[in-house]
């Protein structure tokens, strides 16, 4: 695989210099469906691009066990806790269905971005809307895991103040 994150959107906006950099960090790895990634709070040392299949991002809800808070599916990338200490995962994550990915070790990213400041602010401006859109989807995916069964997927009638 010559260049594993070309086809990706998610780092569209780094040069091809910078783009080979972060794909030396990149090894190709497959998924079968129901094969966990990775488990909440454990230590966040890799980050993926999904190239095919999906993968499902869960949390540990009292009373409920694992629930599934957001899907991913190809063109995305997966994990960001990496990015800021403790370097733990917030959520879980397992194959849905068999995935492609390239996994990338993340502590060598770091180090990169410690030892290269534009390409370290190039790598959080492609993290920075994932980070955004995770945040956006995982508060209504809560609001409606805690709410009552009656509660779930109808919308507040509270006035917010």
């Amino acid at each position: 695989m010559s260049d594993p994150i070309a086809a990706h959107t998610v780092f569209a906006e780094l040069s091809d210099a910078q783009r080979a950099q972060l794909a030396a960090y990149g090894t190709p790895e497959s998924y079968r469906a129901g094969e966990r990634l990775f488990a909440e709070g454990g230590d966040a040392d890799r980050f993926w691009l999904i190239g095919s299949g999906s993968v499902a991002l869960d949390m540990r809800v009292p009373g409920r066990g694992e629930q599934v808070i957001e899907t991913l599916s190809a063109d995305t990338v997966l994990g960001w806790s990496w990015l800021h200490p403790p370097y733990r995962w917030h959520f879980g994550a397992v194959a849905r269905e068999d995935t492609t990915t390239v996994v990338f070790d993340a502590a060598a990213v770091r180090d990169r971005c410690a030892d290269d400041p534009a390409f370290g602010y190039a790598i959080l401006r492609c993290f920075t809307p994932v980070i955004i859109e995770r945040l956006m989807a995982t508060r209504l995916r809560v609001l409606d895991l805690y709410a009552t069964p009656a509660q779930a997927g109808r919308p507040s009638t509270e006035v917010p103040s």
